[in-house]
């Protein structure tokens, strides 16, 4: 597999928030507002991300949409007042809904990944736009060293919630995420919504299908090709009004 070059290790990786969601359970608010866009101690979502990034030498961010979509675009813009630079997949405009995780992805794989190394080996960063986590970083060091490997997916996981009690994903010795049969009797943890992705993992999906990410990574993990580790700090993903409250009502 062809090794990305000297110049291309040291460029920023581009990154995707997923933003296309219903978000069914944060009904009524979601009637008028994409999740996304619902705020958290008075920013929307989507923004702690993108300024995050932004702070983190992140240059060019996709933003896909579905739901809605029109409300992220005017409240967005191009980005440039987060010192971003801000392309826009619309699932909704081009596909009459949302693709899911993966479909959403391969559907803006022309945004993230550069059209002269189109060798399988792109990088880039997927957080999902409706969760909290604000102390997280955008390591660039990770980043390069994630992009000059071989491994299809580099996932952040958190201890287990309330509400997914048996979590989603184990960790062996060597930091390999394990799923199914290899993770049982052992240690569990639930996926962040928030990973270092390489376009290779995306090859079965095309592009305009709706696909979720769960069968990829499964499978990717039986081939041990997707690495992992644990997130200690503060993390929620927002999925009800009454969290979204408690969320806003934490000093």
């Amino acid at each position: 597999m062809p090794r990305p070059t000297a110049s291309a290790e040291l460029r920023p990786l581009k990154a995707i928030v997923l933003a296309a969601g219903r978000g069914e359970r944060m009904r009524p608010l979601t009637d008028t507002t994409p999740k996304p866009l619902l705020k958290v101690h008075g920013k929307p979502l989507i923004e702690w991300h993108l300024e995050a990034l932004a702070r983190d030498g992140v240059r060019e961010v996709v933003v896909n949409g579905a739901w809605l979509e029109q409300q992220l675009v005017d409240t967005l813009g191009d980005g440039s007042r987060f010192g971003l630079s801000i392309a826009y997949s619309l699932e909704g405009r081009d596909h009459g809904g949302a693709l899911e995780t993966a479909g959403g992805i391969a559907q803006a794989l022309p945004l993230l990944c550069d059209a002269t190394n189109a060798t399988g080996d792109d990088a880039f960063w997927v957080v999902s736009g409706d969760i909290y986590m604000p102390g997280f970083r955008f390591d660039a060091a990770v980043a390069r060293r994630f992009a000059a490997g071989e491994l299809l997916a580099h996932l952040w996981l958190v201890d287990n919630p309330l509400y997914h009690p048996t979590g989603d994903f184990g960790l062996d010795a060597q930091g390999l995420a394990l799923s199914g049969e290899a993770a049982a009797g052992g240690e569990r943890w639930t996926y962040a919504n928030i990973a270092l992705c390489r376009a290779g993992l995306l090859a079965p999906v095309t592009r305009g299908s709706r696909a979720a990410l769960g069968p990829l990574l499964h499978a990717a993990m039986l081939d041990r090709r997707i690495s992992a580790e644990v997130w200690r700090g503060a993390w929620e993903n927002v999925g009800t009004p009454a969290q979204l409250d408690a969320l806003n009502a934490v000093a």
